[in-house]
């Protein structure tokens, strides 16, 4: 008899904490998905979904989605992509992009990695903001953090030459990582120097995860790389 192996699941950064979603919530994305969503599948065709050819800044983790919403309304020459996990997120999200009249933003409900690794492609992307990832703080639980180096190696890839990769974190130890992966990376540079905690390293609209580890007195750490050929 033959035995059947499994294939191993890979390694998630994230845990679908989807709390309670409002009817608000759930009617959003049953009637906005069709003008703001992407489905899962197929590689995308930027200037398809967008209707236009323009930068495309990805956003991984876009939880509520209101600095997401902030920069699209900020630079409405730029594209925006949002790949989150979250139902009620997304949800809110999309209200307000349709009572915003916002036309510059579409959102994916999956895995970034699978999005990044299957439907993006190469040389595609402007820039990628990945901003307050889960730090999993336990030690035993670092190998579920999103930036690793089959992580960093893919972002590279999927930007075009002159791209950037901005992270921030109020983790240390996290930033730490982060520096020692992203500069290890074969075509990544660093723009913003190897101290993500110093003063005045770049500027961006603040998201909430962000507020909530200020309130708690943590440190902002931000990371930019660019893309070079």
């Amino acid at each position: 008899m033959t035995e059947v192996v499994k294939p191993l699941r890979s390694i998630r950064s994230f845990v679908r904490r989807q709390g309670r979603i409002t009817p608000a919530q759930q009617r959003a994305l049953s009637e906005l998905w069709p003008r703001y969503g992407l489905e899962t599948g197929a590689p995308l065709d930027f200037t398809a979904v967008f209707g236009r050819r323009a930068p495309v800044i990805l956003e991984i983790g876009f939880g509520n989605g209101d600095a997401l919403m902030a920069e699209a309304i900020a630079h409405p020459e730029n594209d925006y992509l949002g790949v989150e996990v979250h139902r009620p997120g997304v949800g809110g999200l999309l209200r307000r992009l349709a009572s915003s009249e916002i036309s510059n933003v579409r959102v994916m409900l999956a895995d970034a990695k699978d999005v990044l690794a299957m439907q993006v492609p190469d040389a595609s992307l402007s820039g990628a903001h990945v901003f307050f990832p889960d730090p999993w703080p336990k030690k035993r639980h670092h190998k579920r953090r999103l930036v690793q180096s089959d992580f960093a190696a893919l972002a590279a890839r999927k930007l075009k030459p002159g791209g950037y990769l901005h992270l921030a974190t109020d983790w240390p130890d996290y930033a730490e990582q982060m520096v020692s992966i992203l500069s290890a990376t074969p075509g990544l540079i660093a723009v913003s120097g190897r101290d993500p905690f110093a003063a005045g390293v770049t500027s961006r609209i603040q998201t909430r995860f962000e507020r909530r580890g200020r309130k708690l007195g943590n440190p902002i750490g931000d990371l930019v790389y660019r893309r070079v050929t």
